[in-house]
């Protein structure tokens, strides 16, 4: 088994810890009502109503040089144009 690197602080040195801790006007010890209100942390995006597809989709290379070259945040614009022409469309009066 090996053995640990951890060089654990002595008596004095952990005193001068607690006293540090102690004298910071931010922190405190939770009371009981307060740890039984902590969560786990849960890492990742949080969840939306309507979340997005993925999808594989063909393009002209003409179109994706076009979107690349506006920089970050190419595909979130493509899906905003989307929208746009699909709002278009809705608003035309049906014959």
């Amino acid at each position: 088994m090996k053995k640990s690197k951890l060089t654990r602080p002595t008596a004095a040195e952990d005193r001068a810890i607690n006293a540090g801790i102690a004298a910071d006007p931010d922190t405190h010890e939770l009371s009981d009502a307060e740890f039984k209100k902590l969560k786990p942390f849960r890492p990742g995006r949080p969840k939306v109503a309507e979340p997005k597809e993925h999808v594989s989709l063909r393009l002209d290379q003409k179109v994706m040089k076009h979107y690349r070259a506006m920089g970050r945040g190419w595909q979130s614009r493509v899906n905003a144009d989307l929208l746009a022409v699909i709002s278009k469309a809705a608003a035309k009066p049906k014959r």
